[in-house]
């Protein structure tokens, strides 16, 4: 007896991972990438100054900027991992990670607002 590609030994189908998920994953992966070095680049940027990082300076500008483009990626995963778990026959896992990470990122990046705003 041999069996299709869209049903397993049991007798149920399988099902494809969700593309809008495994996008969603992978995004939210190299968003939280691009955030983590963002950060130590603005940290080596102040300890290089001493300590303190003057926020006119083009590098932290250039930082800042670049944090905030790492943002609206990270909502990008976000966005596509909400529109994966909507595919009707697909598999949600990708989408679910894609969805946690990227929320992951985002809040990491607001506590780390709220840390710095207290410490000034």
């Amino acid at each position: 007896m041999q069996y299709s590609d869209t049903f397993s030994a049991t007798g149920y189908p399988t099902l494809k991972h969700s593309g809008l998920g495994i996008a969603s994953f992978a995004i939210a992966i190299f968003a939280g990438f691009l955030v983590f070095v963002l950060v130590a680049i603005a940290v080596v940027i102040a300890v290089m100054a001493q300590g303190e990082l003057d926020e006119n300076t083009p590098e932290a500008i250039l930082v800042g900027l670049g944090i905030i483009g790492a943002l609206l990626i990270d909502l990008l995963a976000v966005v596509l991992g909400i529109a994966g778990l909507f595919q009707a026959e697909r598999k949600k896992l990708f989408a679910v990670l894609g969805i946690i990470i990227g929320s992951l990122v985002f809040l990491g990046v607001a506590l780390l607002i709220v840390l710095g705003t207290m410490m000034e």
